[in-house]
């Protein structure tokens, strides 16, 4: 591609970086002549504030959290000493199967607890960062954020919920011109395209009255819905006025969309066709050509104040039959390449279509540590908890996540920082490139044999001398080695002759170095090396946007590095975390940014059905990378960039579905006592009731003291208890078996979409059961436990008082197992639909089978030979 003026941009680019790098020369000459006098500091830069700050959990709060966990380890010791030299014989094979149980259940416990070891909180200062970089009379220098949003079938995500995501984009607090939004639509529908037609003009009025009002929240459906006196602290007397005008507008603009809905429920036989009477290049979803459309912006429409909106860009990724997509990775990466070409900003914003801008700082949270000098040159992004509208008080279903989002991710920050989450999270896109960060030191083979531990994650608090010596020690820089491969591929070209022909060689070398890694596009590749974003202002508009039609060509990514090493990472339908963990094996860190109002807001799938199929989607994602390369276990060791306890964490995250198998046989277990009459505990010694005792108290102990420092509440923890066991017993059970199925088999498993409510009827679908086989083993392990209870209690009734006894151990561990099913059987007999007939028929007809074969079999008995029975019959003096 060439400029205006006829000459290529790669050449333009070149002789700019060899202006750079004459430049550094003279300045690096200059530094060296004055380093014996040191330049006086200026006042303003010695009284600059932080932009952020790390306040550590108090010592009263961590130290008895941490002496608790030790001696919960001690304890384990103690207690798997006792169960090991202590079996059962009369039921061995029940005995042998509970050790081996709760040996795992102990090992998953030390993954999960241990990445806790240090958590911490963030404060930020909004004001210094504006006082920083939004000075009067100057122009503003925050970064210019490109924000993602990803949609799929219009008709299970509704354009009007989409809608809301991107009014409350627009609407951001944050300068106009440093903000772009682009919507994916990877179903290539009409519908949405339309409808974001309709958001584009309605943001025209509404953008304006949000920032005139300072409202919160800028999604109008959640804004209208809210239940609080909107006169409050509102002292402008026209803010009534214009208010309901703007809900009349709003009104106005959902009928709009819901009309298109409607009309969008039956396709036409000739398919969809546009205004100006030309069929819609997405009829065939599955075999179309990419669509950009840019609707807002600094040469489009402009609020009805005359002001300008920020960038708003509808695109649509080509597809072709005998391409493989990868899904909303693939999306992603479309997204990356598209917004590289056409606004390049440094830092990129995704979000899931219902997730909706709540508060309108949001970026400016982030920003206060990605423009940190001090703290943002290592952050590869900043990740944002998620939160949720529309569920139940009660939270049956454990929804919200909050042990998740509120304990296990704060302590993640004290170490590497949080796993990436999918959505709601800030990007440094020079880390979506695959590049390291700019400050690791260099490991010499000497030392990264000899002082590994530096890069363990614990030396700040065990071996903090060799830490120091380590770094001072690295007087070199380290970049990641695939950027080194790049970086020298350019600067070659400095250290040829100026002959124009060898000139021309080297520099269609260095073109085709990146062209392997990036691909077939000279406008993106330049745009890679522009770590500060921005677009070159040699190219006019139109031939950017045949550039970014170019670059989401389904072709695109062959031979290239997409997906595999840069943007995105395939390879599960959980690429959140593995793009998340490509990242901080090559050194960087991540950042939790918690700030008092929410961030983000999203709705989740309150109905049963939907959220285990959730959650069989986000194990399975784990077991594929468990079964993959990318496999925490044994990838990334190379120049020990991740710290152990972050490795902990991913093992963790990988491993966890596999828990379902030890659980299901944990949880028929107590069943099975009832129904034989066999106990998986030998009689307790006065020794032994101690070791039980401490362990049950070390674990009450380790959920209060957590619940201290976190500030989550004993409800949530219990709701999160519950469903770690539905969860564990049904969809990740179904998880392990689809990824071994498809690692041997090649069965792919299509991702559902979770249906998303366009309207907020009050907790209308919690109680709805729809049919799915995800359903059976819970509902399973329910009957035979609730009939082994019944026959616990008959076989006493018959055996008389001194039967009494040893059946309370029983049946406390059957009760255990129906608690912790409780919701699902109150969502199972819940008042607005039954449960599926063919689900109560499978669990019953699995339950009797199961105990009348039980009772018939007695696998985990011993057997007694008959001839000896008879031998002591003989010897028995009558």
């Amino acid at each position: 591609m060439n400029d205006e003026s006829g000459n290529p941009i790669w050449k333009n680019r070149v002789e700019s970086w060899k202006d750079k790098k004459n430049n550094k020369k003279k300045k690096g000459a200059k530094n060296n002549k004055t380093e014996q006098a040191p330049a006086e500091i200026p006042p303003e830069q010695q009284m600059e504030q932080p932009l952020s700050e790390i306040v550590p959990m108090s010592r009263n709060k961590l130290t008895p959290y941490r002496a608790v966990i030790i001696m919960r380890l001690v304890i384990l010791g103690l207690f798997f000493h006792y169960r090991i030299t202590n079996p059962v014989d009369s039921a061995f094979g029940l005995w042998l199967t509970s050790v081996i149980c709760e040996i795992w259940f102990a090992f998953s416990w030390v993954l999960d607890q241990f990445p806790k070891w240090s958590p911490i909180n963030r404060v930020t200062y909004l004001d210094t960062l504006s006082a920083r970089f939004e000075r009067p009379g100057e122009p503003c220098e925050l970064a210019p954020v490109d924000f993602f949003v990803s949609t799929v079938d219009p008709l299970k995500e509704p354009p009007l919920i989409t809608a809301n995501t991107v009014l409350s984009i627009l609407a951001l607090d944050y300068p106009v011109e440093k903000v772009s939004c682009y919507v994916s639509d990877d179903g290539a529908a009409m519908l949405s395209f339309e409808s974001l037609a309709e958001t584009a003009e309605f943001a025209r009025k509404w953008v304006p009255f949000c920032k005139k009002y300072s409202i919160e929240p800028r999604a109008p459906e959640f804004y209208f819905s809210q239940k609080i006196d909107y006169l409050k602290d509102k002292v402008q007397p026209s803010f009534v006025k214009e208010r309901r005008a703007m809900k009349r507008d709003y009104e106005e603009y959902k009928i709009r969309v819901n009309a298109m809905v409607a009309r969008a429920q039956k396709t036409p036989e000739e398919g969809w066709t546009m205004q100006d009477g030309t069929p819609w290049p997405g009829n065939n979803t599955r075999d179309h050509p990419g669509m950009i459309q840019v609707f807002l912006g600094n040469t489009g429409a402009r609020d009805t104040d005359g002001n300008e909106l920020p960038r708003l860009v509808y695109v649509s990724r080509e597809k072709r039959p005998g391409y493989q997509h990868h899904k909303k990775a693939g999306a992603e990466n479309a997204l990356v390449r598209v917004s590289a070409v056409l606004t390049n900003a440094p830092y990129i914003l995704n979000l899931d279509c219902d997730h909706y801008v709540n508060n309108s700082k949001a970026v400016r949270e982030a920003m206060c540590f990605l423009m940190d000098p001090q703290v943002g040159r290592d952050v590869c992004y900043v990740q944002f908890p998620q939160r949720f509208d529309g569920i139940d008080k009660s939270d049956r279903y454990a929804n919200r996540n909050v042990v998740f989002f509120d304990v296990n991710m704060k302590g993640l920050d004290g170490i590497q920082g949080p796993v990436y989450v999918g959505t709601g999270c800030v990007f440094n896109r020079q880390a979506l490139y695959g590049y390291g960060p700019p400050s690791m030191p260099t490991l010499t083979k000497s030392s990264s044999s000899s002082s590994s531990c530096s890069w363990c994650g614990c030396c700040s608090c065990c071996c903090p001398t060799k830490k120091k010596k380590a770094e001072l020690d690295a007087t070199e820089v380290y970049k990641d080695a695939k950027r080194e491969e790049l970086n020298a591929a350019i600067f070659n070209l400095h250290e040829i002759d100026t002959d124009y022909d060898e000139y021309e060689r080297s520099m269609l070398m260095s073109q085709r170095s990146f062209e392997k890694t990036f691909g077939l596009s000279s406008v993106f590749i330049e745009s890679t090396l522009m770590e500060n974003g921005g677009v070159p202002e040699s190219v006019n508009s139109s031939a950017l946007i045949k550039e970014a039609i170019h670059v989401i060509s389904c072709s695109y990514e062959e031979k290239t590095e997409w997906g595999k090493e840069i943007g995105w990472i395939y390879g599960s339908v959980t690429e959140d975390i593995l793009t998340g963990f490509k990242m901080q094996c090559r050194g960087w860190r991540s950042i939790y940014c918690m700030p008092l109002r929410p961030a983000f807001k999203g709705s989740a799938p309150i109905n049963l059905s939907d959220r285990l199929h959730q959650v069989l989607r986000w194990a399975l994602g784990s077991v594929e990378i468990f079964l993959s390369r990318h496999c925490p276990l044994w990838y990334g060791f190379g120049g020990g960039r991740l710290k152990w306890l972050q490795r902990l964490a991913y093992i963790n995250t990988i491993v966890y579905p596999f828990t379902s198998l030890p659980l299901i046989a944990y949880c028929l277990i107590p069943a099975i006592c009832l129904l034989t009459g066999k106990f998986i505990i030998p009689t307790l010694s006065n020794l032994a009731s101690v070791l039980f005792l401490g362990l049950f108290m070390s674990i009450i102990l380790t959920a209060v003291l957590e619940l201290r420092w976190s500030g989550v509440g004993i409800e949530d923890l219990w709701r999160n208890e519950q469903f770690w066991v539905i969860g564990g017993v049904s969809a990740h059970l179904f998880a392990v078996f689809q990824g071994f199925l498809k690692m041997l088999a090649g069965i792919d498993t299509n991702f559902t979409v979770t249906a998303k409510a366009a309207e907020d009827a009050e907790f209308g679908e919690l109680y709805m059961v729809k049919w799915t086989t995800v359903l059976i083993p819970p509902t399973t392990l329910l009957i035979v436990n609730i009939v082994g209870v019944v026959a616990g209690f008959s076989d006493a009734l018959n055996k008389g008082y001194e039967a009494w006894g040893p059946l309370f151990g029983k049946v406390f561990f059957a009760f255990w197992v129906i608690l912790h099913l409780y919701p699902f059987l109150k969502g199972l007999m819940g008042r607005q639909n039954r449960t599926p007939t063919i689900v109560v028929l499978w669990s019953v007809l699995l339950a009797s089978v199961f105990s009348l074969v039980w009772v018939k079999i007695n696998p985990f008995v011993n057997k007694v030979d008959p001839m000896e029975i008879a031998g002591t019959c003989s010897s028995i003096d009558c």
